[in-house]
Formats: structure tokens, C-alpha cells, sequence
């Protein structure tokens, strides 16, 4: 198994990431940095399935492989989605301390909704990776009511800076509101296309990741997802 994988497979990170901690030097497999082109056999011990040979992340033991878990998370707004202990509104201090959770990509500070939380690095990548065009779906609130031009010019694809983003869905739920869903995960990406059309968001809130939706989970609240819909998310994204 390549090493990055087994990274991923442990619940540490995702494998792209684990790449690029590879990459970074920040890795040790027994006492040498480790390679991409690394290797590793897995062992059954009483802790769990571990690698044959001692591998570390900035010089700390990673630990066994995990059973793996999914959790749905309603976010509130003021919650940062960066894992930093020494940061109080941190999601990092709202996680159960086991199974070790990963939030599946951000929602910013300000923005509220569904976050999916996991150790399956593999599920990770595939949801984040831009080349597998996976749908996440927004309702949005602006601060002034917009003509059917601007519906128009979100679905077609909005330039800032020097991006233009793709093509998209975008549906008129009132007279300031819209649903959008996009295969893109650009940073702040909702809140910038609105602002290059000339105004802003004043409410932004994630209600769908492919299959997987909210329901009636209360704001600040979280769960494990169902055998179904965990069966449901994976065959949305094979």
C-alpha cells in the first residue's frame, strides 16, 4: 500500500493531503523522511491494523487504522471550520474526542449549514477533488431584492479577479433569496460572484451535500449518519 494512503486510511487526512504532507518533509517512515514512492505492509495488532514500520506525522505516531464514521453537523454561524485548539470558536472543541473527526472542505465563519464530518479519507477526496463535479446546494439571502438578469448571470459563470467560475444551477426562491448548486468549491466563492453582480450576502447556508441533507437537525447540533444514508452518499459519488 502506498504510504499516502495509508495516511488517508488511518483517518488522518485526506490522500491528497497526506501527499502533501509527504511532499513537505513532515513525514517519517521508521527513522528516515518518508517518499511518495513509499510502501508499507499493514500488521493485526490488539490496537487495531497498523503499518509494519513506524510512520509519523511531525515527528508524532499516527495512530491505527479506524473504523470508519460519519457525522452530519449543522453549523452556526461564528463557528470557524479550522481545527486551531487555542482558537475558542474552533469546530475543533465541539468534535466528540472519539471517533477523530474531519470536517469534508469548510463553510466559512460566517456562513451556516451542513458540514460533513469523517475519517474516510478516501470519501474526503473524492468530495473535495474539482474533478469529480460533486453538487453541494446553498440557500442564499441577499441584501436587496435582484432581477431575473442576475439568475441568469450567476448560472452562466461570474469573473472576479481572475477567475470565472463554471456553470451552474440557480434557482429564485423570493425576492432577495436564491438556491444555488455548485461542483466547484471555491474559497468564499457564493459571497464573490454576488459581490461582482453588485451585491452582497447576508445570508448563506449549505442545506445539501449530494444525498445527504439536513432535515430537521437543529443549528449547532450533530449526529452519525443512518446505514442508509451513508449507502446513499457513496453510490452519489462512485
Amino acid at each position: 500500500m502506498r504510504l499516502a494512503q495509508y495516511l488517508a486510511l488511518t483517518g488522518y487526512c485526506s490522500r491528497r493531503a497526506a501527499s502533501r504532507l509527504i511532499r513537505d518533509g513532515r513525514v517519517s517512515l521508521g527513522d528516515r523522511l518518508a517518499k511518495h514512492t513509499d510502501s508499507i505492509e499493514l500488521i493485526e495488532t490488539p490496537a487495531g491494523t497498523q503499518a509494519s514500520l513506524s510512520v509519523c506525522v511531525d515527528g508524532e505516531p499516527l495512530p491505527p487504522i479506524a473504523d470508519k464514521a460519519y457525522w452530519i453537523f449543522n453549523k452556526a454561524v461564528g463557528t470557524d471550520c479550522r481545527l486551531l485548539a487555542e482558537d475558542t470558536a474552533s469546530l475543533i472543541h465541539l468534535l466528540p474526542q472519539q471517533p477523530r473527526l474531519y470536517p469534508v472542505g469548510r463553510l466559512d465563519k460566517d456562513s451556516r449549514g451542513l458540514l460533513l464530518l469523517t475519517n474516510d479519507g478516501e470519501l474526503t477526496q473524492k468530495l473535495m477533488h474539482p474533478s469529480f463535479a460533486h453538487h453541494k446546494r446553498y440557500h442564499v439571502r441577499l441584501d436587496r431584492p435582484f432581477d431575473d438578469d442576475f439568475v441568469v448571470q450567476m448560472a452562466a459563470g461570474v469573473s472576479y479577479k481572475d477567475i470565472t467560475t463554471l456553470p451552474c444551477q440557480v434557482t429564485r426562491l423570493g425576492p432577495d433569496s436564491f438556491e444555488i448548486i455548485l461542483t466547484q468549491g471555491l474559497n468564499r466563492q457564493i459571497r464573490r460572484m454576488s459581490q461582482a453582480l453588485g451585491h452582497k450576502v447576508i445570508d448563506l447556508e449549505r442545506v445539501a451535500i449530494e444525498s445527504l441533507t439536513l432535515d430537521e437537525l437543529p443549528e449547532g447540533e450533530m449526529r452519525p449518519l443512518t446505514t442508509q444514508e451513508i449507502a446513499a452518499l457513496k453510490e452519489s459519488i462512485t
